[in-house]
């Protein structure tokens, strides 16, 4: 589901996304080309886990220039699920929604 959500992040990979360590992996890679500080990465990580952490920078790279700061996003994103107010699912469900909606136009 996140790969289909977020097919970029497979250009970065250096051999593939095969698993979750792959995938952490690649979005550690492409979250210092986005401008993610290691510090908003940690923070992150620590409120979100290394799973969603990673799932939300691929999200970021997904949406390419409509995020103008990738490091306050994330770190926005962060404050809300310290606070319960964000979940992946959402996030996930319109960029495949967004992607069905561009093939439909192709």
């Amino acid at each position: 589901m996140v790969l289909d959500a977020c097919p970029d992040i497979a250009d970065y990979a250096r051999g593939g996304i095969v698993n979750w360590r792959d995938f952490v992996a690649t979005a550690a890679l492409i979250r210092s080309m986005l401008g993610v500080s290691p510090t908003a990465w940690e923070e992150a990580v620590d409120v979100m886990g290394e799973r969603q952490a990673a799932t939300v920078v691929a999200a970021i790279l997904q949406r390419g220039e409509a995020i103008s700061s990738a490091g306050g996003y994330l770190r926005d994103l962060t404050r809300k699920a310290q606070d319960g107010l964000f979940t992946l699912g959402p996030m996930l469900m319109a960029l495949i929604g967004r992607r069905k909606r561009e093939k439909k136009r192709a």
